[in-house]
Order: C-alpha cells, then structure tokens, then sequence
C-alpha cells in the first residue's frame, strides 16, 4: 500500500492506494469518530462491492442510500435524497458519510456532507479510475445545473481517500479510458516525464497491467496532491487542473448530461484547448498531433459532436467558474508539460478553433 498525504495544515488527510484495501477495516475505522455512518453508493457499484464495505462496518449502526447511477442525476434533487435519510434516521453532526462510487457519488456525497448541519465528515472511496486520479481528491464537491457543469457546491475535505486497485477489474472499458483522460491531463499541465511514460505505456493500461495501474494512480496522485496542497481554493495554480475543461464541460450541458462521459468530453476538450494554444503561439503542429495521438491511443474521442455550432458552444462556455467580468478564461500549454492561464484570450481565435478543429483527425490551419 502507497500512502501519500495531502498538506493542508490541520486539515491534512491521507490517500490510501493498493489493492484488497476494501477488506481493510482499520483504513476505515480509524477515521470514523461516531457510531452513526451512512454509506452513499448507486444502483451500479452497490451489487459489487457494498457488502464488503458493511462487512468491515459490523461495530457501527450503519445506514445505507443507492442512488440512480449516471450523471444526469448529479443534482440538488438527488442530494435532497441523501439529507433525507440523514434527518429521518437522524443523524448528528458528528457522524460519517461514506461515498462509495464514482466521481458522481463522490461529488453529491461530499456536497451533502459538507451541507449537512453546517459539515460532517466523510470519507472517500472511489470506485473509477476517474474519481481515483482526480474527483475523490482535493475537495470539491456539488451538482450540475440545466445552465453548468459543477456550479453550484463547495470546497470540503475529506478525511481520506481509500483508492483500492482492484475495484477498477469490473468497471467498463469505456470508464477505464474516460478515466485515462484524467491521467494525461497530469503528464500535459506539469510533468512531461509522465506523459512520455503514458505514450510508451497506453497499451498497458488499457490491458489493465496491474503494474502501470498502480503508477499511473500513484503519479496523478501525486500531482494532484502538491497542486491542492498549494492551492486549495482554485485562486491560482490549481486552475490548470481544469485543462480541457472549459470545452468539455461545454459539450456535456449542451449535449446533456450523461451523453459524453466526463473525461470523454474533458478528451476533446484537450484537442480543442492544444489547438487554440498552437493560434497563440505556443505549441506547433507536432505538439498537437502527438497530444491527439495519444488521445486517440487511449480509445478516447478527439472530436466535438458537430450538433454543437460555435456560437452556441461559445455560449455555454461563457457559464464557466473561471470566468472573471464575462471574459472566457481557459487553461492553456505553454508546451506539454507547462500549462498556463492566460489573463485574456481574443474570443476570435477562441471562434477560430471552435469553427475549425473537428473536421478531421488533425487541427487544422
């Protein structure tokens, strides 16, 4: 088992990565402090591996809520569900909410914590690569919204991550490379080493090498610990983890929630933002097509769906947590491995790559 830790002062937590960890009941019990615990999972993972969470939760009275899986049904509707067990089985501030699943559950279970009495604690056990190299860490929770993607909910720790390896053996391929995309966002925005060991290694962990597995968990792991231990709150550094973001979250409300997955939208919105940094200057045509490549090589999409014309995308894009005095900001690559945020990007050339990219396999002039 690798521990890393994340530093936030007295609200530092651990991030626990191996395999067999959810039969490991001290992980669990010694960051629960009340008898009272909920454990918030879905209709998908709940078949597989709730009764082995329970099995170590035997001590504690322990209640349980499953919740519709996908991401249409990330909302305030869905949370009210999760404040409703709390209050009826009437829960104190003191309890523990366990989110067991996705980033989906992950984010509403935290959202509910967070809200619940004013903060209770929870933990997170993450159930897709996905929510194991991005979402479970670093805080952020909430809902989706008709008008955008993660707009309403709060920054609220956990009291650890458990990311056990071998719950990713019965999550779908489509999963796995939508989770990929989270991990080449780390080799992209700071760590050129990584991504090069991502080219040599894609082959690897779509084959599910449990070797290249535990490395890439551990390395984004670690990216994401350092840039959240700087900067909690998304004031500064911790923008360029929303690479690829700002386009992709465009292309999930306008196509609606659940048509793209997460880090499939987060893909194409990485093409998208590699092509507008090569009109600023910054990338040429060898950056990109190498950034497309491995995309493509991780059974990822690269192209936007064309329902989306460039105004309309331009639009939704407007809706996005970055934005400051109605300018669109968006994460982009100095070269692999250095991202930026740049203070103002001409909306022309914005225009340009929502006009141009897309109509073959390549960026086009």
């Amino acid at each position: 088992m690798e521990e890393l830790i994340v530093e936030l002062g007295s609200r530092s937590y651990p991030i626990y990565i191996g395999a067999g960890l959810l039969t490991c009941a001290e992980l669990l019990t010694k960051h629960i402090k009340s008898k009272q615990v909920l454990v918030v999972t879905n209709t998908t993972v709940a078949p597989l591996y709730l009764q082995q969470l329970l099995n170590n939760l035997q001590s504690y009275n322990v209640e349980q809520i499953v919740l519709p899986d996908g991401e249409q049904y990330k909302t305030l509707d869905t949370v009210s569900l999760i404040f409703d067990q709390l209050l009826a089985k009437r829960f104190s501030r003191n309890a523990t909410l366990i989110a067991l699943g996705g980033g989906v559950i992950g984010d509403m279970g935290g959202f509910a914590a967070a809200c619940y009495q004013r903060g209770m604690a929870f933990l997170q056990i993450p159930t897709t690569l996905l929510a194991q190299v991005d979402s479970s860490v670093g805080g952020k929770t909430g809902v989706n919204h008709p008008l955008g993607k993660n707009m309403i909910g709060a920054f609220y720790q956990p009291q650890c991550v458990i990311a056990d390896a071998d719950v990713l053996d019965t999550l779908d391929d489509r999963q796995l490379s939508a989770g990929i995309a989270e991990v080449i966002k780390y080799g992209l925005i700071r760590d050129i080493s990584f991504f090069e060991w991502l080219e040599e290694n894609i082959t690897a962990l779509l084959a599910r090498d449990k070797v290249a597995l535990a490395y890439a968990i551990k390395q984004s792991c670690i990216n994401k610990a350092e840039i959240v231990g700087e900067d909690e709150t998304e004031s500064g550094i911790r923008a360029t983890l929303n690479l690829g973001h700002t386009f992709g979250h465009a292309i999930e409300t306008g196509m609606g929630y659940g048509e793209y997955l997460h880090g499939e939208a987060v893909a194409i919105g990485m093409c998208q933002a590699a092509d507008l940094s090569r009109r600023m200057g910054w990338l040429n045509d060898a950056d990109v097509t190498r950034i497309i490549a491995l995309l493509t090589a991780a059974n990822l999409p690269v192209i936007p769906p064309p329902q989306l014309a460039a105004e309309q995308f331009l639009q939704l894009m407007a809706v996005d947590k970055k934005n400051v005095d109605g300018q669109i900001r968006v994460i982009l690559l100095e070269k692999i491995g250095l991202a930026t945020l740049p203070m103002g990007v001409d909306s022309k050339l914005i225009l340009e790559t929502l006009m141009a990219y897309g109509k073959s396999n390549t960026a086009v002039n």
